[in-house]
């Protein structure tokens, strides 16, 4: 049975030697409703195959298994990553890892088990420190995943799905846009956790598209970050290193924004425009 009470997770812990280490940001979801919306929020089935990264006590991952995807279990710690073996049943197709997700070799685990046509998913409750990296390297590989769906801090979440405008919209905003559609799906309670963190966190859905044609993606993507460098900065200014002001100034206006336009003014396609036009 999942792990769903504080005192059977302190127990369970105590069991193996160990405790949640706060250096690796291990918070462990123990609240049932919420892993099952999770799983709900996968939309899986037999036919799918589901990375999880960080199973960390396996309660996510039986609730994985449970609804029949085959799940490829990789967790850094070795005593959690040999504690899941117990999840090893008849019928279920899980396969443990204990390794790095960020040195973990996706394509090759995954392109014997992917039938012609079919794409993996992801499912994590990521830990903090390393939200941002997990996910700007997963939401590229376009040709592998279909759908992410990750649990970050709540301001996070609300920074990676904000709209053109808002004061949580970013240059990471932009980028995840490029890669796919960003969805804020519902909040999740600190108390949903053990230990409890001092924030409440997010479940995020990210459903990979494929990226839309520039010249030159590393190009548009350091023109995106040294807009945002300086958002308080008008984009004349905060993109001079780059272009000329006039030239800002000028293809600003032609994609109909001010002279004086600031970078959360402007949306991914308008970007787009915007770099094409100062590239020309």
């Amino acid at each position: 049975m999942p792990i769903y009470k504080p005192s059977e997770l302190h127990q369970f812990l105590e069991s193996l030697g160990i405790s949640p280490k706060k250096g690796l940001s291990q918070n462990f979801l123990i609240d049932g409703n919420i892993l099952r919306k999770i799983v709900a929020a996968a939309n899986l089935s037999k036919e799918d195959v589901v990375i999880e990264v960080g199973p960390g006590p396996g309660s996510l991952t039986e609730e994985l298994l449970n609804s029949q995807a085959h799940v490829i279990a990789v967790e850094k710690d070795i005593v959690l990553a040999k504690a899941l073996e117990r999840l090893k049943t008849e019928g279920r197709q899980l396969d443990i890892y204990c390794d790095d997700i960020m040195e973990f070799p996706l394509e090759q685990t995954l392109a014997p088990l992917l039938s012609e046509g079919r794409k993996a998913k992801v499912v994590a409750n990521l830990p903090y420190h390393l939200t941002t990296p997990i996910i700007a390297e997963m939401v590229t590989k376009t040709h592998l995943f279909s759908t992410l769906i990750f649990m970050v801090q709540d301001e996070v979440a609300r920074r990676f799905t904000a709209l053109p405008g808002t004061s949580e919209y970013s240059s990471f905003t932009v980028f995840l846009n490029f890669y796919c559609k960003p969805r804020y799906a519902f909040t999740v309670n600190s108390t949903c956790f053990y230990p409890q963190p001092s924030v409440n966190s997010a479940i995020v859905v990210l459903e990979l598209k494929e990226p839309p044609k520039v010249s030159s993606v590393e190009g548009f993507f350091k023109m995106t970050r040294q807009a945002f460098g300086k958002r308080r900065k008008m984009m004349r200014g905060s993109l001079k290193d780059l272009y000329a002001p006039a030239s800002v100034e000028k293809s600003l206006v032609e994609i109909g924004h001010s002279p004086l336009a600031r970078p959360e003014e402007l949306s991914l396609d308008e970007f787009i425009i915007l770099f094409e036009k100062l590239n020309n």
